[in-house]
Formats: structure tokens, sequence, C-alpha cells
């Protein structure tokens, strides 16, 4: 897929290439130090040191293994965004990792990725979309519900894993039925 988001050389929502690596790795890393309230720096600097050890730092391996996929929007040789598809069960596949490079965000790529996320799971044969996003990241929780994603559960998070800081923030799961 490509398209021309907020001008310039189009956009292009490849698989992942190694090349590319650490742009994932330092996009990843920029997104989620600016997420960080200054009171749990500490939380979210575990947070990231985890995640890449398990997960950022071993994308083939971590998405292969479960059968997932995971994605780039890049331009010319410019990492602008990502995200992860992550098979929970026969019918539920979770997003991951839709992140957007700050000099391309509000220029419609989230929206780009999520309809180029929404057609991958289809063509597996996945019935539902699922999701979680934290209440710091409100452009996503506005993208998520205006996408037609449905509001399933909220959490308070306490324990850190690769997919959640923990520390007490709060979380909201979403899906979307797919076809």
């Amino acid at each position: 897929m490509s398209d021309s988001v907020g001008g310039g050389k189009a956009t292009a929502i490849v698989p992942f290439s190694a090349q590319y690596a650490e742009d994932v790795r330092v996009l990843f890393i920029a997104i989620n130090r600016a997420l960080a309230p200054a009171d749990r720096h500490d939380t979210f600097e575990a947070y990231i040191a985890r995640s890449l050890e398990e997960e950022i730092d071993r994308i083939d391996d971590y998405y292969a293994r479960a059968g997932g996929l995971f994605r780039l929007a890049v331009a010319g040789d410019a990492l602008r965004g990502m995200y992860g598809l992550e098979p929970q069960d026969a019918a539920h596949i979770e997003l991951r990792r839709m992140y957007v490079a700050p000099d391309f965000q509000r220029r419609g790529l989230a929206r780009q990725m999520l309809l180029d996320a929404e057609r991958q799971a289809a063509s597996r044969g996945y019935e539902k979309l699922v999701l979680s996003t934290s209440e710091l990241q409100q452009a996503a929780l506005g993208l998520y519900s205006s996408a037609g994603f449905d509001l399933v559960r909220e959490e308070i998070a306490e324990t850190a894993s690769n997919k959640t800081v923990g520390g007490g923030i709060r979380r909201f799961h979403f899906e979307k039925r797919l076809g």
C-alpha cells in the first residue's frame, strides 16, 4: 500500500526488514519516553528495557514465533511508523506497537496503518482485531473510537510486562469485528 501522508514522498506500509531495526528501536524509546509522566520515569525506563529485551530487539523471532507480523510505514528510507499483529487465538489477533514518528503525527498515517492492519488481519482469517492502549494516549483513544472499535473493558494495570507499563495506569481494551 502506498499513499502520500503529509506531502512529500509516498509512504509505503511494508513488512519489517532488519535494515530498520535500529530505527524501530529509536522510535519505540522516543515515544515511550515522551509518554512517561514525570512521577513514573523509572517505571517507564524499566518497561522500555524489558520491552527491548523481550520484543523490540528481536522482532523477527518474537512475531514469527506466534505466527504474527510486524509492518513498517516508510518513505524513501525513512521510518515514519510501525505496528505489529500478534495472534491471540484462532479468531482474535492483537494490534501492538502502533507508533507514528512525532513529525508525522496528526497527518493520517495512524489511520492508514490501522486500515492496513485490519486488511492484514482479515486476509489471515481473523474475526476480530483487538488492542489496548492507555489513558496517556488520548489521540490513540480517539482514533480507535472513531475507527469503529468497541470499548470492551477498562482496567488499572498494576503488573508490568512487555505489553504494559503497569504502575497503576488505566488501560482501555478495544475490539473490532473484521469483514
